[in-house]
């Protein structure tokens, strides 16, 4: 089992923790990794964009020239995409962007990620995070005295304090357990875990 240290608010160590190696110690499946990343942003996708095609804009009836003897080239619509006023060619349409994968792997991913913070010291345990007010200043006091700047912040139940001192911080995320997905756990450098946390983490997915 891996050992992390368990740190407090004030960046002092206070203990130690063993990680459960069936979340914490998996081997990395890099590429479940990236289609778990792929899937989450394709998922968030909204696919309503839309442009018409020439036999779909307004007007062009008619042909402006005849074929032979103008000198022009010839013409059979004004609403050709050559046109102004034209339609595009292979114009996008809705469409569902939508890549799913299945339960065992969106697991085996998450746990991947999760494996490669601890794997790179980038997963700090605190032993617990509580606010008696929402105060900016306060929390970028904590970052500090753990030394992250850009950190992912995963809580074991909805405090809202904390959730509001952090929120006006660009390079802090708040999650809770049921809600950190692999693509934010990559996406900032630090993951900082309540002890809670990580047992409710270790509960649901080991």
């Amino acid at each position: 089992m891996a050992k992390v240290s368990v740190y407090n608010m004030e960046g002092q160590q206070v203990g130690e923790m063993d990680l459960n190696d069936a979340v914490f110690g998996v081997e990395v499946n890099e590429h479940l990794v990236k289609m778990a990343v792929v899937s989450q942003l394709a998922n968030k996708r909204q696919g309503t964009q839309k442009a018409k095609t020439r036999s779909e804009v307004s007007g062009g009836g008619r042909k402006p020239w005849r074929q032979k003897g103008t000198g022009h080239a010839r013409q059979g619509s004004t609403r050709a995409p050559q046109w102004t006023g034209g339609g595009v060619v292979f114009a996008p349409a809705p469409r569902d962007y939508t890549i799913k994968l299945n339960k065992k792997e969106k697991q085996l991913a998450l746990k991947s990620a999760l494996t490669s913070r601890v794997a790179a010291n980038k997963f700090i345990v605190v032993d617990a995070l509580k606010m008696e007010e929402a105060k900016t200043k306060k929390f970028q006091t904590v970052l500090d005295n753990l030394k992250v700047n850009k950190a992912l912040v995963v809580l074991n139940e909805n405090d809202k304090n904390v959730i509001l001192s952090a929120r006006n911080i660009p390079a802090v995320k708040t999650a809770q357990t049921n809600t950190i997905n692999v693509y934010d756990i990559l996406k900032y450098d630090t993951v900082i875990a309540t002890s809670d946390a990580v047992k409710t983490i270790e509960e649901v997915y080991a």
